[in-house]
């Protein structure tokens, strides 16, 4: 079952979020958004706890002119309090071929809070990947 259109924009604004580099360089920010549960696998192929997410965002590198372009922004509702969010990313750089990634996070409700519990990231060309509806 979808979530309705006002969870649905809940889960865009929290992954939004989740790409500003003001909230990308709080330690305290990521922490209320992430469960400490956490667990990313990242488009590198690495695995990534809560901790390690923290420690790497303290130290990346904010590329000049960076736009990020969601699309394909879809909910889905697992369980009662558990929510699978799917999209794809466009990263444009200034000077830089742009880079496409799908992106696949799942919240749960902790305490009246949403917390991300997991993410995937996976690089694709620009035209590999379809849905079928």
């Amino acid at each position: 079952m979808n979530a309705d259109y006002l969870e649905e924009s809940l889960f865009r604004e929290l992954e939004e979020r989740l790409l500003q580099p003001d909230v990308r360089k709080s330690a305290k920010d990521i922490m209320d958004l992430l469960a400490d549960e956490f667990i990313e696998f990242g488009s590198s192929g690495r695995v990534f706890n809560k901790q390690q997410i923290i420690e790497s965002l303290q130290n990346e590198s904010i590329q000049p002119l960076t736009q990020r372009l969601i699309t394909e922004f879809k909910t889905l509702v697992l369980a009662t309090g558990v929510v699978l969010v799917t999209y794809r990313i466009v990263r444009n750089i200034s000077g830089k071929q742009p880079v496409h990634s799908l992106r696949s996070s799942i919240w749960k409700l902790n305490n009246d809070q949403w917390k991300m519990i997991f993410h995937q990231g996976t690089l694709v060309r620009k035209s590999s990947v379809q849905y079928d509806e």
